[in-house]
């Protein structure tokens, strides 16, 4: 008896991949980045060269720069997305190229935006997401034929051949349920749009790089502890994500400074930023609930809060949630009050402000929640930024110090002593201007 040989693995599915960009190298590293069995990868060196193999050739999604001569990345995916709607569009921008990034997303429908240098893991799994939605969608279309095709069969059937329409009413039921699952999943991919809008809020967090995703989790946490359902645990930890999008019009100046420190306009216009952040999503009626999170995001409990002065079981539950995690990264960042607060420093504030601020019963969980994560116990700041006077003998240095020249004159993990320090004010005296130096929290 002789074995029967396996049947042999199917290749996976081919997709054709265009990359534009008038950079050589740039292509290269594409054209290297997907080789291999899945892709087919075309390439071109500017926006017309690149609608030329569009018209010539059949392609699955483009992978853009925003910046090349004579057709900028925006006004190419424009026109792709006018011309050849069902092909995936992923820019590739710095930051530089905010407001062009933005007018890519409105008339070009971008997918996803990637940030140069790009991580390779990162954009291979952002172009493998966009494909299946891509899948989805065309399962979703070949459905709806399938069913319409149906139905004017049905219509054309004899009235006598009633067992048939039977039959054929079950296969529409069960093609119907396909298409609400291939609908279903082709919504859940919609959820990627919030971390995109949250990229670009923390490209505006600079030395608190990291306090979205920080709050988010935090409040995801806390909302699980209250045993909350899973759609308005979503929702508070995408409101998170997104409580700072309404500092995006707002200067750097103003940003930098704790908000005990502004001048009485300054408060004024930065009070703004929650009703700012829910006026961004007007148009977008699934969004509406969590928007309110971020307008509501600083109102206290006692009523004193802003802009609408709500108090007590008025303010939303997530806004409730969302304050405390907000304000217990933002006091570490020195963003509430003057000076960083370490970990200890900032619960002890949570705990003064218990009845005033914040919700006790939630504060009580979220302080129990932190109890119960040792992982936290070195605070979620790992540096303080300070000024020379600030320093003291023994802090270890979180970043290198470079002079306004380049130069580096002190190295990431140097120890400062008294030496050291008189050094540095002496510099500061001769630059006539004060230096930001980043030393590790040690708490």
């Amino acid at each position: 008896m002789t074995d029967t040989p396996a049947a042999p693995t199917p290749p996976p599915p081919q997709h054709t991949l265009l990359c534009v960009d008038d950079e050589p190298n740039i292509v290269s590293a594409l054209r290297r980045l997907f080789r291999g069995p899945g892709y087919r990868v075309l390439v071109a060196d500017g926006g017309r060269a690149g609608l030329a193999v569009l018209e010539a050739e059949p392609v699955d999604l483009v992978i853009s720069d925003m910046r090349m001569p004579e057709m900028t990345g925006a006004e190419f995916l424009a026109v792709v997305a006018e011309r050849w709607p069902r092909t995936m569009r992923i820019l590739l921008t710095g930051y530089a190229d905010l407001s062009s990034t933005v007018d890519a997303i409105n008339k070009g429908a971008i997918y996803r935006y990637v940030s140069k240098p790009w991580d390779d893991n990162d954009l291979k799994l952002t172009v493998q997401r966009a494909l299946e939605q891509q899948h989805v969608t065309r399962e979703r279309d070949r459905l709806v034929g399938i069913v319409a095709r149906q139905n004017k069969q049905l219509r054309a059937m004899n009235a006598g051949l009633e067992s048939q329409v039977r039959a054929r009413t079950e296969e529409i039921r069960q093609t119907a349920e396909m298409l609400d699952l291939a609908y279903k999943e082709l919504k859940q991919s919609y959820v990627e749009v919030v971390p995109v809008l949250a990229s670009f809020a923390e490209m505006r967090e600079g030395d608190s790089k990291g306090h979205g995703r920080r709050v988010a989790e935090m409040a995801r946490e806390v909302a699980r502890e209250l045993r909350l359902d899973d759609d308005l645990v979503q929702q508070i930890y995408f409101a998170a994500l997104l409580h700072d999008v309404g500092k995006l019009s707002m200067p750097d100046e103003l940003l930098r400074k704790p908000f005990t420190a502004m001048k009485p306009e300054e408060r004024l216009r930065y009070m703004r930023h929650p009703a700012i952040g829910q006026a961004g999503f007007t148009g977008v009626e699934s969004m509406q609930d969590m928007a309110l999170l971020i307008r509501c995001h600083h109102e206290r409990h006692d009523g004193a809060g802003y802009p609408d002065g709500l108090q007590g079981d008025g303010i939303p539950l997530g806004a409730r949630i969302l304050a405390i995690a907000n304000d217990f990264d933002s006091l570490q960042l020195g963003q509430l009050v003057e000076g960083q607060l370490g970990k200890r420093e900032a619960r002890a504030f949570l705990e003064e402000n218990r009845g005033l601020r914040y919700d006790p019963r939630i504060l009580d969980v979220f302080l129990a929640w932190l109890d119960s994560n040792p992982e936290l116990a070195a605070g979620t700041i790992k540096e303080f930024r300070l000024t020379s006077d600030a320093l003291k003998r023994g802090m270890v240095l979180a970043r290198d110090f470079v002079n306004d020249d380049g130069v580096l004159m002190l190295s990431h993990g140097h120890v400062l002593d008294d030496r050291v320090i008189e050094r540095l004010r002496a510099m500061e005296r001769d630059e006539q201007h004060g230096f930001t130096v980043y030393v590790k929290h040690t708490e």
